[in-house]
């Protein structure tokens, strides 16, 4: 802000610091409680005004959570606010949008090849029970009700990294479907093909975890992703050269 002086941009930045350097040598855990503000001013050598900007700054990364009436805790510590910044980067421009979903698609597809072999030892029969019934959901909704059949897929790939106990992988998978909602507008209709091959690639997935037969999941992964990347190519080269047929 053109009003901002230097000198209180660089304090209020140590102050951040400061209070991130307390967590980590506290030994904090998410849920843990720091000092009251006044604590908090005495231990850093800053104002009250430098330790509440600090907080508001580190509560919209969700490193701090500021409970009103009891204080304030350690945050989450959750990719939301890379998530809020994927999603607003696809508002200002559809290409970029294009872009970030494909590098998206490409961390999905790493995080379930590469861990392949854990998600399939890892994944119980309730778990497998459970993909197939989402399978059966978007079945039974098809692609044309729109929201059942998006909101089983996303289920199915939230559920599919769940026993590899990493919340960022998860939540990074998850990141997609925000962006998703923002770029699907733009891509090509779904036709009754591409409904058909996706529900199929997903029992296929669903299959081969239940037989554990990685070369076979990894096929499915690869029948499942291929048309996705084909779709975002598609509109790109739509947004590139109007002219151009489709």
């Amino acid at each position: 802000m053109s009003g901002t002086r230097p000198g209180r941009t660089l304090l209020r930045q140590e102050v951040v610091e400061g209070i991130k350097r307390y967590i980590l040598d506290e030994r904090l855990r998410p849920g843990d409680p720091l000092p009251t503000e006044p604590a908090l001013c005495e231990a850093l050598g800053a104002s009250r005004s430098s330790v509440r900007e600090a907080v508001k700054i580190l509560a919209a990364l969700d490193i701090v959570e500021v409970r009103h009436g009891h204080g304030t805790y350690v945050g989450r510590l959750s990719l939301s606010a890379l998530v809020e910044s994927l999603t607003f980067r696809g508002l200002l421009s559809p290409d970029d949008d294009f872009q970030v979903m494909a590098d998206l698609v490409d961390v999905r597809e790493l995080f379930e090849r590469g861990m392949a072999d854990r998600i399939i030892s890892s994944l119980s029969t309730e778990q497998l029970d459970g993909l197939e019934r989402l399978v059966e959901t978007m079945r039974a909704t098809g692609a044309g009700e729109g929201h059942g059949f998006v909101a089983a897929d996303r289920a199915f790939h939230a559920l599919l990294v769940a026993p590899l106990g990493n919340d960022l992988i998860g939540q990074l998978s998850m990141a997609f479907w925000d962006v998703y909602t923002i770029v699907a507008p733009h891509l090509d209709g779904f036709t009754h093909a591409d409904e058909t091959a996706t529900i199929a690639a997903h029992q296929n997935i669903v299959d081969a975890a239940r037989a554990g037969d990685v070369t076979a999941f990894l096929k499915a992964l690869d029948e499942h992703y291929a048309p996705v990347r084909r779709r975002i190519a598609e509109a790109r080269s739509r947004v590139a050269d109007p002219a151009a047929p489709a």
